[in-house]
């Protein structure tokens, strides 16, 4: 039994790590792309570290199934939206800031023409 909370204290305290790196990433970045990085390290890794410390402290109970259910979801779709939002933003003419030569053309995605 304290191997486990052992394993679990240690997701616990993973998951809080995870979440104060991306909330630091969310002020310091420069720009939306990279801001949008630290958002997803919070979401996904931050707050499904979390949720498997709470899995394990819980126990083979209906709470750590729907914990489980929580977790499954987040994988999903936290990935997902910062995928669209990144697409949106670079087929509305938001370009990201490269560490390249400003003569290098990047390719038109579709989206509308920058001003």
């Amino acid at each position: 039994m304290i191997a486990l909370e052992i394993a679990s204290y240690f997701f616990l305290i993973g998951g809080a790590v995870f979440s104060v790196i991306g909330g630091i990433g969310l002020v310091r970045l420069p720009e939306f792309f990279s801001r949008m990085h630290g958002g997803g390290i919070t979401d996904t890794m931050g707050a499904g570290l979390v949720i498997i410390g709470l899995i394990l402290l819980a126990g083979p109970t209906l709470t750590a199934f729907k914990l489980f259910v929580i977790l499954f979801f987040l994988t999903i779709t936290s990935p997902s939206s910062c995928h669209a939002l990144a697409k949106s933003a670079i087929l509305n003419g938001l370009k990201p800031q490269l560490d390249i030569e400003s003569d290098i053309e990047l390719p038109n995605l579709g989206g509308r023409k920058p001003e």
